[in-house]
């Protein structure tokens, strides 16, 4: 049954205009809360997901490496805590052998004294 009425005809059109209306202005205020939020939000320094992301893999893999240089670091310590006396034997021999050599010095050369030249004399 179609309405006979045109006051609810024009009513109906009024309304689905103005809903229209309401929903463009609300996708318009979003969008413009959306930038200013950007426009705040970068002027903080924040970095890109993808940046934390990249920093955060480069950092497990340095803590990785030095764990596991510190690891060998202790092993070689353990290592040479053993073993103590042969260390020291090894360190002393390079040290008497130095002394005993004796320090020979040759003397530095002279060099001979520049000769003092006088200008020779002008006839006037």
């Amino acid at each position: 049954m179609q309405s006979q009425n045109r006051f609810f005809d024009d009513l109906s059109k009024v309304l689905n205009g103005l809903a229209g209306t309401v929903a463009g202005v609300g996708r318009e205020a979003e969008a413009g809360a959306r930038e200013r939020a950007k426009e705040w939000f970068g002027g903080m320094d924040f970095v890109s997901r993808d940046e934390f992301e990249a920093v955060k893999e480069m950092a497990s893999k340095a803590r990785a490496e030095s764990d596991a240089l510190k690891k060998r670091l202790d092993a070689l310590e353990k290592a040479g805590t053993a073993k103590p006396a042969a260390r020291a034997a090894t360190r002393k021999a390079p040290a008497k052998a130095a002394a005993k050599k004796p320090a020979t010095r040759k003397p530095a050369a002279r060099k001979p004294a520049a000769k003092k030249t006088t200008p020779p004399k002008s006839a006037s």
